[in-house]
Formats: structure tokens, C-alpha cells, sequence
């Protein structure tokens, strides 16, 4: 959420930002200002209203007055709850607002109206040269029977499917090889959090109340599947003052993860690069205002390290202002080839919120010991790496010419040093 002060005292700046960089509607914006204004004009009116009511108490030793002060006592009883009540009414208002405005680029952003203005910034790693024509995953997971997708149609519908064997075994090993990685090279501390959470901790990670028609719900209970571990990681901390010593606070959380994809409706219908359920590896970090943007490096490097490690070939995608997700103030994608369908695929995105989400969550650092007011950390999270997208590039850049996979070197161990998957 925006600081209202900031948006009070930079109105044309943020309206030019929301108009010109993100190509957003700036109605909330002008709906806050009004209502703004009107708190502001309230405050004033009670404010003096009580320096009156302060007033008459000295004013009561005056016999002569204290009958007429009484009165006006009276009236003022009356009439500043009142105002208490309506200033309070109107900042609930301004802060249902509030979350409708998406957050505001960092000035590194480049300006673009969608994703087909993306800066490819790099490519790195090997092309792998084949000399026959590679699967699709569809077809070589179906070949090597590790993959099923009519059993998993028949228990749960489309865009489900089922991991089999050594498909199952593959899974499990990148996801164990990945937190390994990320606890003990990279310096992160391993969480498992809930797969479910309260409506809170998804306003307090901005996918409410925009995107709740993207996800899963127990209406009666009112808990919330978890869209990515982003949101109960991020929400270990809401409503905390941390100790300004711990920061950087970085965790890394395996989690299965749930999206009604309502938004990606008739778009990669084949194979498995997009379901209601899927798995990922999870960066969040917590870090000081001042070292946000070099800890985004840091962030970005270490999903890097698992695509590198893998020995895959990947970019490097900068969002312009227009892709940007509604939270993000920068963000990087990574994308990996995939020979088979021909294609990049998403398999990571790496952004910093700034203070966006922390002030949602209330989540606030200072000294120990310091006097000075609280603020608000920033938030940072990237996956490292989301499922199954990662295992569709070992499967396709591994494959050989009789329809085996070669497994990736890193992996062995977590497979009982399997090093090559075949139909059994």
C-alpha cells in the first residue's frame, strides 16, 4: 500500500507514475485525495473542538460563566465523538481505496505498455545441439510412463495430472536439491509453512483484494489456499517491530501452491506449464530500506545459481512498467528453454516490493534500544525455483535419441545415484 502521505504531497507525481508508466486508471487516486481532504478538515474541527473543551475547565472557577460553560460542555460531549467517529469512518474508506493502487515503479523500471516491451537483458548458458528432434514433454513423459494425465483429469479435472515413478522421484529430488541449496550455500533458513491462510495475510501481501477471484477458498471458514509461500512467509512477521540487527531476515519454504488460473483462461492448455496445483521453492527476504536493491542482486544470483547448477540455458527478463505484477516495484524474470515445445518458460520471478507490502502487514524495524519511530522494512521474494516448469527443461534438455533422460549430476544423490531415467 502507498504511504498517503506521500501520495498527498506528491498527488501529480503518483498520478503521472499510474498513468504514464503503469497505464492505470487514476480514479482510486482522486477518491483518496477527496476523502483525505475531508479527514484532514474533520481532524482540524475536532481538534480545536477539544482545545475548547480543555479551555472550559479552567474557565469553570468562574462562577458567573460556569452554568453557560456547562452547557457548551455538554454540546462538546456530543459533538466530538462524532467527529472521532466520522474521521474514523472516512480513513477506513481511504484505506479500502489504498489497496486498490498498485505500487509505483522504482526509476530503474523501463516504461512499456505490456510484456511484448520486456528487455531481454541476457542469455546465459550451453544450447543443446541434438541430432534428432526433440519431445515435447507431453510426449516424453507419456513414453516413459512418469507422467499420467487422463488419471489425473479422472480425479480432479483439467489441468491436473499425475507424477509417476521416476517423474515423482525427479520431482522430489529438485525440490530437496533446491532448499538444500538455498539453506546451505546461500544462507537462508528453511520454513514449511501452512498451505492455508487467513484473508489478512493475503491483503497483507496485495493478492487481496485484486486477485481474489484467482483463488481457492473455504467459504465457511474463511481460510484461503496459498497462491505461492510468498504469503505466509512474507506474514511471519506481520504486525512485529524487528530488531534492526537481524536484517536481512531469509527464508526459503517448499510449498504445493493453488490459482484457479481464471486469468490464463485458453492459454497453455498442453502438458504441465500450467495448473490449479504446482509446486515451487520459495525466497522471501526481509531487509533494510537502504540495501534493498543490492539484496535483489543477491536474490536474483541465487536463483540463478540453481539454473546454472542444472547446466540449462536461460535469459534474463527485465519487466517494464506495464508487466510489472501489482505489487512489485522491480522485477526479473528468468526463463529457462525448452527444446521440446519450443519455448521459454517462466521459472522464476524476482522482485522487491519496497515497503508496499510491509505496510500492509505492518511490518517495522528499528535499533535496540533506539528511541526513534519504527519503520517499515522491505519485503523481497523470488522462487527458486517454481515446479514444474523446471522439471519440464530437465526432461526435455536431458532427453536422448531412444526417448531416456539423462539425469542431471546434482540430482544423482537425491535419487539413489539413478543416472538415467528409462521406461520401466
Amino acid at each position: 500500500m502507498l504511504d498517503i502521505r506521500y501520495v498527498r504531497e506528491n498527488a501529480e507525481k503518483v498520478r503521472r507514475d499510474l498513468v504514464e508508466k503503469l497505464f492505470f486508471d487514476p480514479a482510486p487516486l482522486d477518491a483518496i485525495l477527496q476523502l483525505d481532504a475531508e479527514r484532514r478538515r474533520l481532524q482540524v474541527e475536532r481538534d480545536t473542538l477539544n482545545a475548547r473543551r480543555n479551555a472550559l475547565s479552567k474557565e469553570m472557577s468562574d462562577p458567573t460563566k460556569r452554568e453557560a460553560l456547562k452547557i457548551e460542555a455538554a454540546a462538546l460531549k456530543e459533538k466530538i465523538p462524532a467527529l472521532e467517529k466520522a474521521v474514523a469512518e472516512i480513513e477506513a474508506q481511504q484505506t479500502e481505496i489504498a489497496l486498490q493502487l498498485p505500487n509505483l515503479p522504482h526509476e530503474s523500471v523501463p516504461i512499456g505498455r505490456d510484456e511484448t516491451e520486456n528487455r531481454v537483458l541476457r542469455e546465459e548458458g550451453r544450447k543443446r545441439e541434438f541430432d534428432f528432434v526433440p519431445k515435447p514433454h507431453w510426449d516424453l513423459a507419456s513414453a516413459l510412463a512418469i507422467i499420467d494425465f487422463d488419471r489425473g483429469v479422472k480425479i480432479a479435472g483439467s489441468r491436473f495430472y499425475v507424477l509417476c515413478g521416476a517423474g515423482a522421484r525427479l520431482q522430489r529430488a529438485l525440490i530437496n536439491w533446491m532448499v538444500d541449496l538455498h539453506v546451505q550455500e546461500h544462507g537462508y533458513a528453511e520454513v514449511y509453512p501452512p498451505y492455508m491462510v487467513k484473508r489478512e495475510c493475503l491483503i497483507g501481501t496485495a493478492q487481496l483484494p485484486k486477485f481474489g477471484d484467482n483463488l481457492y477458498r473455504d467459504a465457511e471458514e474463511d481460510f484461503w489456499w496459498i497462491p505461492t509461500a510468498e504469503v505466509p512467509v512474507t506474514n511471519l512477521y506481520r504486525d512485529e517491530v524487528l530488531d534492526a540487527a537481524r536484517l536481512p531476515i531469509n527464508h526459503v519454504a517448499y510449498t504445493a501452491c493453488f490459482r484457479r488460473e481464471k486469468m490464463a483462461a485458453g492459454r497453455d492448455t498442453r502438458g504441465i506449464k500450467r495448473g490449479h496445483q504446482f509446486d515451487k521453492v520459495e525466497m522471501v527476504k526481509f531487509v533494510h530500506p537502504d540495501t534493498s536493491m543490492a539484496e535483489l542482486e543477491r536474490l536474483l544470483a541465487d536463483a540463478e545459481d540453481v539454473l546454472k547448477r542444472l547446466e540449462l540455458r536461460y535469459r534474463l527478463v527485465q519487466m517494464c512498467t506495464g508487466d510489472l505484477s501489482f505489487s512489485a516495484m522491480v522485477k526479473y524474470d528468468l526463463e529457462v528453454w525448452a527444446p521440446g515445445a519450443d519455448e521459454w518458460l517462466e521459472v522464476s520471478s524476482c522482485s522487491n516490493f519496497g515497503d508496499f507490502q510491509a505496510r500492509r502487514a505492518a511490518i517495522r524495524f528499528k535499533d535496540k534500544g533506539s528511541k526513534d519511530k519504527p519503520r517499515l522494512v522491505h519485503t523481497l521474494n523470488g522462487s527458486g525455483l517454481a515446479l514444474p516448469r523446471t522439471l519440464i527443461a530437465v526432461l526435455e534438455n536431458y532427453q536422448q535419441a531412444d526417448g531416456s533422460v539423462v539425469v542431471p549430476a546434482v540430482l544423482r544423490p537425491y535419487l539413489g545415484g539413478l543416472e538415467v531415467i528409462r521406461r520401466a
